[in-house]
């Protein structure tokens, strides 16, 4: 059973970091982030619905957030799709690892890409909240390909957190602000 958050009673700054791990309630977090400060907001989606359980993830998200939230689909362009809502709107971008995932399986450069957001997040006048599984606090992968995804994953959270404004870390659906 999920457990209702309270809706946070703050003003939201330029750049917020929810971190968390999976089924966390970071996203849920994040989502009553920008609806305790708006009526609406941006949702930016970087999942993709390739196998049915991903397909019907998507969906209870879909359902949870409601009418209240216009849905942009950017796997791979975050930074274009930031570039183009109006600043003062919130935005909520679910989620950097996914981001993460499609940008390694396009073969595009992580790092240069992280740089792309930073630099994005920076001229953009927020508020914008990203969301990002923090996926270091297990056993060292037993192969290259996970090792490399961990180590871009940590990276950019790090890199995210340091231009962040405020940073909230999410466990058992309870937050635990870092910054």
């Amino acid at each position: 059973m999920t457990q209702s958050l309270p809706s946070p009673s703050i003003q939201l700054p330029r750049v917020t970091l929810v971190l968390g791990g999976a089924r966390s309630g970071k996203s849920a977090y994040a989502e009553r982030l920008v609806l305790g400060a708006s009526e609406a907001g941006v949702y930016v989606a970087t999942a993709q619905g390739r196998d049915p359980e991903m397909m019907q993830r998507i969906a209870l998200h879909k359902e949870r957030r409601g009418s209240k939230w216009q849905t942009i689909e950017a796997p791979i362009e975050v930074v274009g799709a930031l570039s183009s809502i109006p600043k003062t709107t919130p935005v909520l971008v679910d989620c950097l690892t996914l981001w993460l995932s499609n940008l390694m399986e396009a073969e595009i450069d992580p790092d240069r890409e992280s740089e792309r957001l930073v630099e994005c997040l920076y001229a953009i006048d927020g508020p914008v909240i990203l969301v990002s599984n923090e996926v270091g606090l297990g056993i060292v992968p037993d192969n290259a390909l996970a090792r490399r995804f961990r180590d871009h994953a940590g990276r950019l959270n790090q890199t995210v957190a340091a231009s962040a404004d405020q940073v909230f870390f999410i466990a058992a659906g309870l937050a635990m602000r870092l910054k």
